[in-house]
Protein backbone atom coordinates (compact mmCIF):
# COMPACT_ATOMS: atom_id res chain seq x y z
CA UNK A 1 0.00 0.00 0.00
CA UNK A 2 1.40 3.11 -1.01
CA UNK A 3 2.36 5.57 1.80
CA UNK A 4 0.29 8.38 1.86
CA UNK A 5 2.27 12.36 0.94
CA UNK A 6 2.94 14.28 4.50
CA UNK A 7 1.11 17.75 4.32
CA UNK A 8 3.22 20.67 4.26
CA UNK A 9 2.33 21.15 7.76
CA UNK A 10 3.43 17.60 8.88
CA UNK A 11 6.88 18.44 6.54
CA UNK A 12 7.49 21.79 8.54
CA UNK A 13 6.73 19.93 12.15
CA UNK A 14 9.22 17.55 11.58
CA UNK A 15 12.12 20.29 10.24
CA UNK A 16 11.17 22.08 13.72
CA UNK A 17 11.38 18.97 15.76
CA UNK A 18 14.78 18.30 14.01
CA UNK A 19 15.72 21.69 14.28
CA UNK A 20 15.13 22.15 18.31
CA UNK A 21 16.60 18.81 18.43
CA UNK A 22 19.88 18.74 16.38
CA UNK A 23 20.34 23.19 17.76
CA UNK A 24 23.42 22.73 20.32
CA UNK A 25 25.48 20.83 17.42
CA UNK A 26 24.14 23.49 14.70
CA UNK A 27 25.23 26.59 17.26
CA UNK A 28 28.33 25.14 17.94
CA UNK A 29 29.01 24.12 13.79
CA UNK A 30 28.13 27.95 13.45
CA UNK A 31 30.33 29.20 16.14
CA UNK A 32 33.07 26.98 14.64
CA UNK A 33 33.00 29.03 11.46
CA UNK A 34 33.57 31.91 13.16
CA UNK A 35 36.93 30.82 14.43
CA UNK A 36 38.62 30.01 11.50
CA UNK A 37 41.87 31.49 10.98
CA UNK A 38 42.60 33.98 8.59
CA UNK A 39 45.35 31.98 7.25
CA UNK A 40 42.79 29.62 5.86
CA UNK A 41 40.57 31.69 4.24
CA UNK A 42 42.51 31.27 0.91
CA UNK A 43 41.97 27.15 1.22
CA UNK A 44 38.02 27.92 2.14
CA UNK A 45 38.16 29.82 -1.27
CA UNK A 46 39.36 27.27 -3.21
CA UNK A 47 37.20 24.65 -1.61
CA UNK A 48 33.87 26.29 -2.42
CA UNK A 49 35.14 26.97 -5.84
CA UNK A 50 35.53 23.26 -6.60
CA UNK A 51 31.87 22.78 -4.80
CA UNK A 52 29.73 22.89 -8.05
CA UNK A 53 28.80 19.60 -9.23
CA UNK A 54 30.93 18.43 -6.62
CA UNK A 55 30.46 16.36 -3.69
CA UNK A 56 31.80 18.44 -0.45
CA UNK A 57 33.21 15.56 1.69
CA UNK A 58 35.08 15.09 -2.33
CA UNK A 59 36.57 18.33 -2.41
CA UNK A 60 37.41 18.95 1.08
CA UNK A 61 39.69 15.96 0.27
CA UNK A 62 41.42 17.85 -2.59
CA UNK A 63 42.03 21.09 -1.17
CA UNK A 64 43.41 18.96 1.71
CA UNK A 65 46.25 17.82 -0.10
CA UNK A 66 46.26 21.71 -1.64
CA UNK A 67 46.83 22.85 1.91
CA UNK A 68 49.26 20.09 2.88
CA UNK A 69 51.49 20.99 -0.09
CA UNK A 70 51.31 24.47 0.37
CA UNK A 71 49.35 25.81 -2.95
CA UNK A 72 49.31 29.20 -1.65
CA UNK A 73 53.23 29.58 -1.83
CA UNK A 74 54.00 27.08 -4.82
CA UNK A 75 53.82 27.27 -8.48
CA UNK A 76 52.03 24.25 -9.24
CA UNK A 77 48.94 23.10 -11.49
CA UNK A 78 46.39 21.48 -9.18
CA UNK A 79 44.60 19.58 -11.17
CA UNK A 80 46.23 16.02 -10.69
CA UNK A 81 45.03 17.03 -7.13
CA UNK A 82 41.26 17.34 -8.48
CA UNK A 83 41.09 14.33 -10.04
CA UNK A 84 38.71 11.99 -8.65
CA UNK A 85 37.32 14.48 -6.87
CA UNK A 86 36.05 17.61 -7.85
CA UNK A 87 33.91 17.42 -11.60
CA UNK A 88 35.87 19.90 -14.61
CA UNK A 89 39.05 19.92 -12.40
CA UNK A 90 41.07 21.47 -15.27
CA UNK A 91 38.50 24.42 -15.10
CA UNK A 92 38.51 24.57 -11.71
CA UNK A 93 42.20 24.09 -11.14
CA UNK A 94 42.58 27.53 -13.42
CA UNK A 95 39.83 29.09 -11.24
CA UNK A 96 41.97 28.09 -8.69
CA UNK A 97 45.53 29.58 -10.32
CA UNK A 98 43.39 32.82 -11.19
CA UNK A 99 42.69 33.49 -7.59
CA UNK A 100 45.72 32.54 -6.03
CA UNK A 101 47.19 35.88 -8.65
CA UNK A 102 44.77 38.11 -7.14
CA UNK A 103 43.88 36.63 -3.50
CA UNK A 104 45.59 39.55 -1.27
CA UNK A 105 43.19 41.83 -2.93
CA UNK A 106 40.44 39.55 -1.88
CA UNK A 107 41.18 38.67 1.22
CA UNK A 108 42.58 42.61 1.83
CA UNK A 109 38.49 43.43 0.94
CA UNK A 110 37.12 40.53 3.10
CA UNK A 111 38.98 41.20 6.17
CA UNK A 112 38.47 45.10 5.89
CA UNK A 113 34.48 44.18 5.76
CA UNK A 114 34.94 41.80 8.67
CA UNK A 115 36.64 44.42 10.77
CA UNK A 116 34.38 47.02 9.83
CA UNK A 117 31.31 44.97 10.08
CA UNK A 118 30.04 45.43 6.73
CA UNK A 119 26.96 44.08 5.05
CA UNK A 120 27.69 40.75 4.08
CA UNK A 121 25.60 41.34 0.83
CA UNK A 122 27.23 43.59 -0.80
CA UNK A 123 30.95 41.68 0.23
CA UNK A 124 29.25 38.94 -2.09
CA UNK A 125 28.56 41.30 -4.89
CA UNK A 126 32.08 41.97 -4.33
CA UNK A 127 33.53 38.57 -4.82
CA UNK A 128 31.06 37.70 -7.59
CA UNK A 129 32.44 40.47 -9.63
CA UNK A 130 36.24 39.49 -8.77
CA UNK A 131 36.58 36.04 -8.53
CA UNK A 132 36.14 33.77 -12.12
CA UNK A 133 34.10 30.97 -10.61
CA UNK A 134 32.13 32.40 -7.92
CA UNK A 135 28.51 32.71 -8.30
CA UNK A 136 26.20 33.85 -5.78
CA UNK A 137 25.70 30.38 -3.98
CA UNK A 138 29.71 29.93 -3.54
CA UNK A 139 30.07 33.29 -2.78
CA UNK A 140 27.58 32.80 0.20
CA UNK A 141 28.86 29.31 1.33
CA UNK A 142 32.40 31.11 1.86
CA UNK A 143 31.40 34.03 3.59
CA UNK A 144 29.73 31.59 6.08
CA UNK A 145 32.44 29.05 6.43
CA UNK A 146 34.75 32.20 7.82
CA UNK A 147 31.93 33.80 10.18
CA UNK A 148 29.65 35.83 8.04
CA UNK A 149 26.09 35.57 9.04
CA UNK A 150 22.21 36.43 7.31
CA UNK A 151 23.26 35.13 3.56
CA UNK A 152 21.32 32.12 1.83
CA UNK A 153 23.79 29.23 0.40
CA UNK A 154 20.98 28.08 -2.29
CA UNK A 155 22.49 24.74 -3.88
CA UNK A 156 20.62 21.78 -4.75
CA UNK A 157 19.87 20.30 -1.42
CA UNK A 158 18.80 23.94 -0.24
CA UNK A 159 16.19 24.40 -3.08
CA UNK A 160 14.60 21.17 -2.93
CA UNK A 161 14.06 21.83 0.73
CA UNK A 162 12.50 25.08 -0.04
CA UNK A 163 9.96 23.29 -2.12
CA UNK A 164 9.42 20.44 0.03
CA UNK A 165 8.52 22.45 3.01
CA UNK A 166 6.38 25.65 1.30
CA UNK A 167 9.03 28.14 1.35
CA UNK A 168 8.63 28.96 -2.71
CA UNK A 169 5.99 27.23 -4.88
CA UNK A 170 8.14 26.66 -7.67
CA UNK A 171 11.53 27.00 -8.87
CA UNK A 172 13.43 28.87 -11.84
CA UNK A 173 15.53 26.34 -14.08
CA UNK A 174 18.74 28.78 -13.90
CA UNK A 175 19.31 30.47 -11.48
CA UNK A 176 20.65 34.53 -12.37
CA UNK A 177 21.22 37.13 -9.97
CA UNK A 178 17.61 37.89 -9.60
CA UNK A 179 16.19 34.79 -9.24
CA UNK A 180 18.63 34.17 -6.76
CA UNK A 181 18.43 37.08 -4.57
CA UNK A 182 14.15 36.63 -4.91
CA UNK A 183 14.69 33.23 -3.72
CA UNK A 184 16.92 34.67 -0.83
CA UNK A 185 14.28 36.92 0.16
CA UNK A 186 12.07 34.04 0.31
CA UNK A 187 13.75 31.67 2.47
CA UNK A 188 14.25 35.06 4.89
CA UNK A 189 10.28 35.36 5.21
CA UNK A 190 10.17 31.17 5.89
CA UNK A 191 12.65 31.79 8.18
CA UNK A 192 11.24 35.19 10.24
CA UNK A 193 7.72 32.90 10.04
CA UNK A 194 8.94 29.54 11.52
CA UNK A 195 11.52 31.60 14.25
CA UNK A 196 14.66 29.72 12.48
CA UNK A 197 17.80 31.67 11.97
CA UNK A 198 18.48 31.58 8.09
CA UNK A 199 22.17 30.51 9.05
CA UNK A 200 21.09 27.63 11.32
CA UNK A 201 18.15 26.59 8.76
CA UNK A 202 20.81 26.03 6.03
CA UNK A 203 22.62 23.26 7.97
CA UNK A 204 19.59 21.77 9.07
CA UNK A 205 18.41 21.49 5.43
CA UNK A 206 21.88 20.02 4.50
CA UNK A 207 21.75 17.20 7.87
CA UNK A 208 18.32 16.52 7.32
CA UNK A 209 19.51 15.92 3.27
CA UNK A 210 23.22 14.42 4.13
CA UNK A 211 22.70 13.09 7.75
CA UNK A 212 25.56 14.99 9.24
CA UNK A 213 26.56 18.82 9.91
CA UNK A 214 29.31 19.33 7.47
CA UNK A 215 29.84 22.97 5.74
Amino acid sequence: MRALRKTKKEEIRELLDFYWKNKPEIKGRLADFSKVPEKDWFYELCFCLCTPQSKARRCDISVSILKDKDFLHNDFNPSRYLIGNVRFHNNKAKYLVELKGKINMVLEKVKEAKKKKADPKELREFLVRNVKGISYKEASHFLRNIGFRGLAILDRHILKNMLRHGAVHKLPKTLSRKEYLGLEKELEAFCEEHRINIDELDLVFWSMETGEVFK
